[in-house]
Parts: C-alpha cells; structure tokens; sequence
C-alpha cells in the first residue's frame, strides 16, 4: 500500500519474483522487495513511468517495469567490482503516477513523490528509474527541498545537454535549464555534463554552458583519457563547495550496441564499460546521494538488452555504494 503523506507514490507497476535461485545465489529480484515504509533502509528503488513530455514518440514510460523485470537477470555478486552487496537494504518504493494530459502536474507529482519519501524519516539513497529525460528536474527538485540550504552538485551522464529553451514547454530536452536557471541551490560551476557527443547538439548551447562555467566532456574525451580520468574530475567539479551529488544517467550516453532500446542513440556513444567505471566510482563518491537513469524504452527493445544495460548501470552504482556504506567485499 501507498504510504498517506506520499499520495502520488503508488504500488510498483509490475512485482518479478525469480522462481528458483541457487543456493549460494541472492537473485536481485528476490533481493530487493516492496518497502513497508517503516523500516530501516539503505536505497530506495523509485519508478517514474513518465514519457508524454518526450520531443519524440517514446515508450519511456515503461522503463521502471522493463528494468523490474530485467533484473531477474541478475545476482548481487559482481567478480568485475568484488563486491556482493547482498547485505546492503535496498526496497522498492513503487511508481509515481503520471498525469494523461498535463505535463506541469506529471512533473508535480515526481517532485512531490521525491521530496516526500526522503522526508519520512529513513535517510536513503533515491535510484530514481524513468521515463523520458524530463522527469529528472523535478526529481531534482524534490532532491533539492528534501535537503533544505544544502548545495547540491549534478553529472549528467547523456548524448545531449538538454539545455533547450522554452519554445515548447518543460520536455525532455530542458531537464538542466530549468534546473540552472530556476533551482537556486545549483551553480553551473558544480554542473558537469560527460559523454556529450555526435551530431546531436546545438553549439549556441554549447558555448552557452561553457560560458557560465560549466563543464563538458565529450565523449571524445572520455574515449582519449580513459573514463576514470574523466569521472574523477567531474566528481571534484560537482563536490567543489557543495554538501550533495545527484547523478542523473540518459541511457542514449551508450553507443548503439548497448542501446537498442532508447529513441536517440549514435556510433559515437561510450561503451557499457566506461558507464559501468564510471557508476563504480561515483557509488563510492562521499557525496553522491542520488541516482536517476532515464529514456530506458521497452517498446524499441530488443531480448531486453537495453534494459539489462540499465540494471547494470545501477548494479554497479550499488556496489559502489555498497564499499562506502560498509567498508568491505560482502563476503
């Protein structure tokens, strides 16, 4: 059941249990179940089945339940990273509800639902799963009130920038406009935007980012210095002065064979790998408190493998995190 105060917050679209699983094997599936909203927990699965606000067609809105059900896939044991976060507490909080018609109160709801599960009472990391790219800046922003006077850091992990104008409303290609123009607590020197690539991009935005101090970094760079390199500088970029990190991850960051599922992929995207280094990293990050990962679309995939990119992508964020919160393997 919903919890009272969080109205918009509704049971999960879709509940996978994995039939069978071995015995020295926690299948994520198993691993993380519904929260009851009372007990203690380390990460907070939240689904923001939202995609009306996409410039394109997009079936965005069942990436939550594509990445519910991709996870049966999966195990808490990485050899990759060493770690077995099976120990960690992690629950899903179910979906927010959507608006069929209005975008603003859609985004409303996101906000709110945000804003309201990080203020119960049980401090935790939000992954926040979408939906179109839109549904991350009111997340941010119900990030953002449930720190109150804390400056709040950001990486966008994406082919775009989204930083559009207004020409046709809050979509999903403004998310970071409205969050450096409208969200006082964001200062454009601690916004770093990684993986920007292909001929996807405005360069009237591009030197527009520049020019109020934000960082970009391509996906050439990424390609060039090694993703290592470039996580860790944007980590110190966004945590120079602030109190918090929220990551957002576009899945159309991925090149082409990783990314069959999303509506705007190209060549020049990173491979899973230099995502994956870069979720490791961040989960270990002292300050990173969030994690989105959007535009995941069931309805261009193909044996799921979009979504299971994404379930690795936030695996791996977990393992991480997993380091940080209890020090060791997990095993």
């Amino acid at each position: 059941m919903p919890h009272p105060s969080i109205p918009t917050l509704k049971p999960p679209s879709v509940t996978k249990r994995a039939p069978w699983q071995d015995t020295h094997e926690v299948r994520i599936n198993n691993w993380m179940t519904e929260w009851d909203f009372d007990s203690p927990l380390d990460v907070g699965f939240i689904g923001a089945p939202y995609s009306n606000a996409s410039l394109t067609p997009s079936g965005a809105a069942g990436g939550p339940e594509a990445v519910r059900l991709a996870f049966r896939f999966n195990v808490t044991f990485s050899p990759d990273w060493e770690t077995d976060i099976q120990r960690m507490t992690a629950r899903d909080l179910g979906d927010i509800a959507g608006d069929m018609t209005n975008v603003a109160q859609a985004h409303q709801n996101i906000e709110d639902a945000v804003r309201g599960a990080l203020t119960l009472g049980h401090p935790f990391v939000p992954v926040i799963v979408g939906g179109d790219h839109s549904i991350s800046a009111p997340a941010i922003r119900g990030f953002a009130k449930a720190n109150p006077r804390k400056k709040i850091g950001v990486i966008n992990f994406d082919g775009h920038m989204d930083v559009r104008n207004f020409d046709y409303g809050n979509h999903n290609g403004t998310p970071f406009r409205q969050i450096l123009e409208r969200e006082p607590h964001i200062d454009p020197a601690n916004f770093v935007e990684v993986g920007i690539h292909g001929f996807m991009n405005s360069s009237t935005y591009y030197q527009e980012l520049l020019d109020q101090g934000t960082r970009v970094i391509t996906g050439r760079d990424v390609q060039k210095r090694g993703m290592e390199d470039c996580a860790a500088e944007a980590l110190e970029l966004a945590a120079n002065g602030t109190d918090l990190i929220y990551v957002s991850v576009d899945i159309d960051c991925l090149a082409y064979p990783y990314t069959i599922g999303t509506s705007a992929a190209s060549p020049e995207g990173l491979s899973a790998w230099q995502l994956l280094e870069a979720m490791w990293l961040c989960g270990q990050h002292p300050k990173v408190a969030a994690l989105d990962v959007v535009e995941i679309d069931p309805s261009r995939d193909v044996k799921d493998l979009t979504a299971r990119s994404g379930c690795s992508t936030i695996l791996t964020f977990l393992s991480g995190l997993y380091r940080r919160l209890y020090g060791d393997r997990g095993y």
